[in-house]
């Protein structure tokens, strides 16, 4: 991991840098072009009958919007929960909730200032949307019409979440959002023919909204230009129910609502297959703690850093979504559940995590968990597994919700 010891200001001058050079070459998404420009895809919203003990009819609600190390921090709130999202990466800085006793904490990992994410050497992508596409592919490369596409590798010989400058170091434009279902923001961001070794342009969207009973929505979206591309995004927030400085994550109880997952190789990458996870570390149809057979999956992830296939297993849903999980935190009494449109979802111990955040708090690895609904990894090179390519003119949609709730 990456020091982020370096003064700030060297931090945003050499981000800044970089993105006059992304701006140079891409097409119109200076801010001229973005404050004439109304997205072509404004994304839907809806809303979930279920009970949660989060807001009440008297409790305020807004979208406010502040500058901080020349970023925009935007705050949605709603009720007792609370939570920023920054223009640099779409990547959410926090997000709080309340506990069983109704005290609120903040239960994702991140930085005090939006510029620390800026450090263009960091490889934790904490709270950001990763892209083009997330994940990992073979051997930094595909072939798609015909043509070998060659990416840069930036995870040993593959390409990791877009590549080196992959979504989560670019500034977004966004704006507010009035959709009738809760405080809400979009940022937007267009990516051009070439960047990062993709072919095709791509307008893409992400919207983030506050709804009732405790839900946290993520809505992705992405217009492929004149030429068919791969398109795979994911949020990649890093959570911890106890508190984002609590520690180990171990002894948390959860529960993935997936009866099969895509084995991987010694480089972490997808072998083609698709197993049952029955007899298996990574069996948690049944509710239990993260750490309880842990070890048994430290080779070569350092923990679970595996992608399971979602669907087939019902136990309910959101607005048609499957669910993909549900966690508790035994201790404060929190809950999250997810639920998604995508067909996979990685699930990360935070293995290699190590640096220091939010009021000084040294992230180590299992002190927090991803679930990173998503695409399988690898796809765009394994014909057995659900594309995710995009053809012109086509929109790629992926949402997920995250419901918050206490035991």
């Amino acid at each position: 991991m990456a020091s982020f010891g370096s003064a700030k200001e060297a931090v945003v001058v050499l981000a800044l840098a970089l993105i006059a050079l992304s701006l140079s070459v891409s097409v119109e998404i200076g801010a001229a072009a973005a404050a004439a420009r109304t997205p072509e895809v404004l994304l839907r919203s809806s809303s979930s009958s279920s009970s949660s003990v989060l807001e009440s009819k008297m409790d305020e609600m807004y979208v406010s919007v502040d500058e901080v190390d020349m970023l925009k921090v935007y705050t949605l709130k709603r009720g007792k929960m609370e939570v920023k999202i920054t223009d640099w990466g779409a990547t959410v800085m926090s997000v709080k909730v309340p506990d069983a006793r109704g005290q609120v904490a903040d239960v994702v990992l991140g930085f005090d200032s939006p510029a620390t994410y800026m450090d263009p050497n960091s490889t934790a992508y904490l709270g950001a949307i990763v892209g083009r596409v997330a994940n990992r592919i073979g051997n930094a490369s595909f072939k798609l019409n015909g043509r070998v596409y060659h990416l840069p590798a930036n995870d040993g010989n593959n390409t990791l979440h877009g590549g080196l400058v992959g979504f989560d170091k670019v500034l977004w434009q966004s704006q507010q959002l009035d959709l009738g279902q809760g405080p809400s923001v979009q940022f937007y961001y267009n990516s051009f023919d070439g960047e990062q070794g993709f072919p095709g342009s791509l307008e893409v969207s992400v919207t983030y909204t506050l709804g009732e009973n405790g839900e946290f929505k993520i809505e992705m979206e992405a217009k492929a230009g004149k030429k068919a591309t791969p398109v795979n995004l994911a949020s990649h927030t890093y959570w911890n129910l106890r508190g984002h400085d609590s520690g180990t994550i171990l002894d948390h109880l959860l529960q993935i609502f997936a009866s099969h997952y895509t084995p991987v190789n010694e480089k972490i990458l997808p072998t083609g297959a698709i197993d049952p996870v029955q007899g298996t570390a990574l069996d948690f149809l049944e509710q239990r703690p993260v750490g309880t057979r842990i070890d048994e999956v430290s080779v070569p992830t350092g923990g679970y850093d595996h992608n399971y296939v979602l669907g087939g297993v019902d136990h309910g849903d959101c607005d048609g979504l499957k669910r993909a999980i549900r966690v508790v935190d035994p201790m404060s009494g929190r809950v999250m559940e997810i639920f998604t449109s995508a067909p996979g979802m990685q699930f990360y111990t935070s293995n290699f995590l190590d640096c220091y955040g939010k009021g000084g708090a040294h992230y180590q690895p299992r002190n927090a968990y991803c679930f990173e609904t998503q695409g399988f990894p690898n796809a765009v090179n394994e014909p057995k597994f659900p594309t995710v390519i995009v053809q012109p003119g086509e929109i790629y949609r992926h949402v997920m919700v995250h419901r918050f709730s206490t035991s």
